[in-house]
């Protein structure tokens, strides 16, 4: 019997053909379009899933079922030894408690890990978490490797639109409408388990500025000035690939030498900032 599985949810961005290259599962999330059942990557891809956003139809972000992912664990205790389960920050899903406590019932099998992480970021945890597994570590290990490095990442975000913000109730509609006059672009930042506000700047281009600053500033201050060797820096967007592969070289340019990794951002982040949305994302080298 093999030791150790690693199961994630598609937060992460890893597709289910990515997942088959890493031997890992993935748990893909529910949604409801006008109260019709979808799952992420399965029966809804990202091309349909904007189409139906830009029609404005209703969708609402849910997660796994308790009877699905008990199948997914004892389907895959069947040929492991344990499982390593790397859910959405417990901070922006309940998903993440759910897994907690149902994992009670399987006497340290199955060990949930909430790092604080989402998209790009979540999907790094993952793929530190097949090399752990390479190098002989437990279940167990491998989770208190992975929250011992909780707050080593960072995200910030800027968007197209307001129009989610304010359909989502954070913030008002005259906010949403003076912002929309004044060319106002938020840059959001997502560090640790919350969702913040970090700027308000006029235009996309200053937006992407702000962005490139602000990672800068992490690298000097939260990282310790460091040279980028011991960071993993990743891109993610919202239904703009070509736009998102300038956004690309424009972060290559200001951070040389290194690679960045580009993927979509996770659906159940796309829904509340809509299409268009651009980001830059951290993690900090986990040693093997």
């Amino acid at each position: 019997m093999k030791k150790v599985a690693i199961i994630t949810d598609s937060n992460s961005g890893i597709t289910p053909e990515q997942a088959a290259e890493l031997g890992i599962s993935i748990l893909p999330m529910p949604f409801y379009i006008d109260e019709q059942l979808y799952f992420e990557g399965v029966s809804l891809s990202q091309e349909e899933f904007y189409e139906k956003l830009e029609d404005d139809c209703e969708i609402k972000t849910s997660q796994p079922s308790p009877a699905d992912l008990l199948f997914l664990w004892d389907e895959t205790l069947k040929e492991y030894e344990s499982v390593v389960h790397i859910p959405m920050s417990g901070g922006l899903s309940s998903s993440c408690e759910t897994a907690t406590m149902l994992a009670l019932e399987y006497d340290g099998k199955v060990q949930v890990v909430d790092n604080r992480r989402v998209s790009v970021t979540q999907r790094q945890a993952v793929l530190d978490a097949v090399e752990l597994v390479n190098a002989g570590k437990s279940a167990t290990e491998i989770k208190e490797i992975l929250e011992a490095a909780k707050y080593d990442s960072s995200i910030f975000i800027t968007l197209d639109t307001l129009k989610y913000l304010k359909k989502g109730g954070r913030i008002t509609p005259a906010a949403a409408a003076i912002g929309t006059v004044l060319g106002l672009k938020p840059v959001l930042q997502i560090s640790g388990d919350k969702l913040d506000a970090y700027a308000k700047v006029r235009g996309k281009k200053a937006a992407k500025e702000t962005m490139l600053e602000a990672m800068k500033k992490d690298f000097a201050e939260k990282y310790n000035g460091t040279d980028g060797k011991d960071i993993h820096l990743a891109a993610a967007y919202s239904g703009n690939l070509e736009e998102a592969q300038e956004w690309v070289k424009e972060i290559e340019e200001h951070f040389p030498g290194m690679d960045v990794h580009l993927s979509p951002l996770s659906l159940s982040v796309a829904c509340h900032i809509g299409k268009g949305a651009l980001a830059i994302a951290c993690s900090k080298k986990i040693e093997y």
